[in-house]
């Protein structure tokens, strides 16, 4: 079988440019804008003015002109029974800067006036998932180390020069000033009249605050951790000087250490249904304000983030309300999508988070049952590996048939590759590159397309030879040669390469769900299913050396075609699901093992599918027809 190399070398391509493309994350709103800026006051203004005189001219002017920026943001911001009190708040921070008030005293008032507003706009700061900053520091080397230097001193080499220069991210004082939320607010904004960008168009929310708490860490040490006694949002939203003034100089330093190194809870289910709720909040909230790309952009997350990592877990328990569910969160981002009115986007909304709230009662809290993880375990490997032993299965079963035996070799070795670079895959997404959920469908999508193409190719290749004469000429032209070995090898590495990744990843939400009482139950469910799927493997093969060789190629041919119809769809469900396609549901039946989804792209898809091998067995049967006229 001959593959040109071509359409090999560009779905490589195409894989490599999507592994390092960046979740588009939220632009901040106003509200969000103001906390930066009265953040930013209180962090720099203490050292611009001792004793009642300015020390630095242009940090001060340039601390006033933000003042003067602040008006207009606050005067423009929702009406809210208590603007009036906020205008009159920085009317007074404003008074106390321009009469070169104590540092002390004017970074106070300038974060007072942050919380105030904070509730009073209904401004989370703090984040939904525990950050990492195991994560944030391949994020700090690869957005940050040129400006500031690899140990955070401000001496990276793309700072030299700069005016103002990088900050010293090492400045126990100032990083004391600030919060791990001003830190990932300052990251999503950028500061103005700097060199300082903005990133919220490249790093998503929990990357921002992944790299917020690795940049924390710069500063404090680590052999400070002690027992828990800071909660994830007071290590968010407090800052060290303020630990210092209220319970003194030992707990100040346990506070750094922890924010640097923030305790991980177990995310379970509820946690992660919890996410899907809120960030489907700011969805709403964005579409209310008429951003509404940011409102598709945050509903596509919710669900990737959030419920696709339980939906396993949830169709072991309730099918249905899964399926519900999901078409619930679909609708409700298909309306943002074609900008249906608020009201309509709303109630959507509510019927979605009717259904989460139900999800999460039957998952039953923050953890999983050992019978529900050995379950989920069970079929993540058999629901997901079925399709690729089959593909294997039959490839070596039509290999031992035709006495080809040496050729499994070239199988083997494109399976196990894929075995690595899944395993590689998932490395990159979790420890370098930050593979977002988006990334992953996308990943996922464009492969099923592509392996929908390659099993299609396979399937009508194997038709057109069934015969022994077709056949033996075959064998002497290509097989041989080994360019048919190659498409066989390629064929083998993207049918597992395109589940592995996956898998990988539901098992290792599994594995934080079940928590260390279920990681027995969620081994032994795995082992169950790999024995089932190499029992499977071995009846195809046994059963197969029985049939003739004319009756084996048609049936390995029927198989193939039909997983190519299977793929189709899998592969436009997951593009649905990573936000590149909308949905467009019709009264169809739903089985989502062959790919069958109520849904006009998706069947769509598994329609041209069935199209293509049509007319390619057409052609097939018509180039026969010649042959035995010519014969």
């Amino acid at each position: 079988m001959s593959l040109p190399s071509r359409c090999l070398s560009w779905f490589l391509f195409s894989l490599l440019t999507l592994c390092s493309l960046g979740l588009a994350a939220e632009p901040l709103g106003d509200a969000a804008q103001v906390l930066h800026l009265l953040d930013y006051i209180a962090a720099d203004y203490p050292a611009t003015v001792a004793a009642g005189q300015v020390v630095d001219d242009g940090e001060y002017r340039e601390q006033l002109e933000f003042l003067t920026h602040l008006q207009g943001l606050i005067v423009a911001l929702p009406a809210r029974p208590q603007r009036a009190e906020l205008e009159q708040g920085l009317a007074s921070l404003r008074t106390a800067v321009e009469q070169r008030r104590d540092g002390a005293e004017v970074a106070r008032e300038a974060r007072r006036l942050s919380a105030q507003l904070a509730v009073v706009y209904e401004v989370s700061q703090a984040p939904l998932i525990t950050p990492d900053p195991a994560r944030g520091a391949p994020l700090y080397a690869q957005h940050c180390s040129v400006c500031h230097g690899d140990s955070g001193a401000g001496d990276g080499p793309a700072g030299v020069g700069m005016e103002p220069p990088p900050r010293n991210l090492r400045e126990q004082a100032r990083m004391d000033r600030m919060s791990l939320y001003d830190l990932f607010n300052t990251l999503g904004q950028g500061i103005d009249g700097t060199d300082m960008p903005a990133f919220a168009d490249q790093l998503d929310e929990r990357q921002r605050w992944d790299l917020a708490t690795y940049i924390a860490g710069l500063s404090a040490d680590p052999s400070d951790v002690r027992e828990p006694r800071f909660d994830i949002a007071d290590l968010a939203r407090l800052t060290p000087a303020e630990v210092a003034a209220s319970q003194g100089a030992e707990a100040v330093a346990v506070f750094r250490a922890q924010r640097a190194q923030p305790p991980q809870v177990q995310r379970g289910p509820r946690q992660l249904l919890d996410y899907t709720a809120s960030t489907l909040d700011k969805s709403l909230a964005s579409y209310r304000d008429g951003d509404h790309e940011q409102a598709y952009d945050l509903s596509v997350a919710a669900y990737l983030e959030g419920f696709e990592l339980v939906e396993s877990s949830l169709d072991n328990l309730d099918a249905d309300l899964r399926k519900d569910t999901e078409k619930s969160l679909m609708a409700y981002r298909q309306a943002l999508r074609d900008g249906r009115p608020f009201a309509e986007a709303a109630q959507l909304l509510e019927v979605a988070k009717a259904k989460l709230n139900a999800s999460a009662d039957l998952l039953g809290g923050d953890g999983l049952s050992q019978s529900l993880s050995f379950v989920s375990s069970l079929l993540i490997l058999l629901r997901e590996g079925l399709e690729a032993i089959l593909v294997l299965a039959a490839i070596l079963a039509f290999l031992r048939n035709t006495g080809q035996q040496a050729a499994a070799r070239s199988v083997h070795i494109g399976w196990g590759l894929a075995m690595v670079a899944g395993f590689a895959t998932w490395a990159l997404a979790a420890y370098f590159l930050n593979i977002g959920g988006a990334q992953r469908e996308l990943m996922e999508g464009c492969t099923a397309l592509f392996a929908a193409v390659m099993v299609l190719w396979l399937g009508v290749w194997m038709h057109d030879r069934r015969h022994a004469a077709a056949w033996q000429d075959y064998i002497e032209r290509s097989l041989v040669s080994g360019g048919g070995r190659f498409g066989f090898a390629v064929l083998a590495f993207f049918s597992v390469y395109r589940e592995l990744f996956e898998v990988i990843l539901f098992y290792e939400t599994l594995w934080l769900q079940a928590g260390p009482a279920g990681h027995g139950a969620v081994v032994a469910g795995a082992g169950v299913a790999l024995v089932a799927l190499v029992g499977l493997a071995w009846v195809i093969l046994r059963g197969s050396a029985k049939l003739p060789l004319g009756l084996f190629f048609s049936i390995n041919a029927a198989l193939l075609c039909a997983l190519s119809v299977v793929f189709a769809g899998h592969g436009v469900k997951a593009l649905q699901e990573a936000g590149v396609l909308g949905t467009r549901p019709l009264p169809f039946f739903e089985f989502d093992w062959l790919g069958i989804h109520p849904d006009a792209y998706s069947l769509g898809a598994q329609a041209v599918a069935l199209l293509a091998v049509a007319l390619l067995y057409g052609r097939s049967r018509l180039a026969e027809r010649r042959r035995a006229a010519q014969a």
